[in-house]
């Protein structure tokens, strides 16, 4: 309920900052009378950068906004671990009877973005109900290993893998809205 309701707010506070930029861009002369005559693209070119885009946008549009509380700074490096994670780890993975187990190494930033990104979203997947997931560091990265306790359930998260695993759960946006306005969030 509390999840659905901060959903709806975001929604709200997004439209709203939407329309916020829009009129904000109508009042800025001739640039928008150009190009108001074609429609311009929606993509912001990349993903980090449309993230803190969107945060931005509905900080923005809420009075409420504690200025001396965001921190931007801590978004981008977040998402640049999450880049990090992304393109360059290595995860090997080993089927087992309940799930899989999964090494991940890398090397400088990336071994840094595993060593924070992987225990903390193991934390996150273990909230799934059937599911037991631990994570483990190690000098070049870290061990999860993700246990089921069904048939299907173990058939998903050996088809998820690794990447499928991190991406999994809807605790991505509201952690990163914690994150850019200096609230409470999970050991990153």
């Amino acid at each position: 309920m509390i999840r659905t309701l901060l959903a709806l707010s975001v929604l709200t506070i997004a439209a709203n900052a939407s329309a916020a930029q829009t009129m904000d861009h109508e009042q800025h002369g001739a640039h928008q009378t150009q190009t108001s005559a074609r429609a311009l693209p929606r993509e912001t070119g990349q993903s980090a950068f449309a993230a803190i885009q969107e945060i931005v946008a509905m900080l923005s549009a809420d009075p409420a906004t504690d200025w001396s509380k965001v921190d931007i700074d801590a978004l981008r490096n977040h998402l640049v671990d999450m880049d990090e994670l992304t393109r360059n780890a290595s995860a090997e993975s080993l089927k087992t009877e309940s799930g899989l187990t999964i090494r991940v190494t890398g090397t400088d930033r990336t071994l840094r973005a595993i060593q924070t990104l992987v225990p903390a979203h193991a934390a996150e997947l273990d909230k799934i109900a059937g599911w037991s997931v631990k994570a483990e560091i190690a000098d070049d990265g870290a061990t999860m290993t993700v246990a089921g306790s069904d048939p299907a359930e173990i058939r998903k998260i050996q088809a998820l893998g690794f990447f499928g695993l991190m991406a999994t759960g809807a605790h991505h946006q509201e952690h990163h809205w914690a994150m850019a306005t200096g609230g409470s969030v999970h050991a990153h």
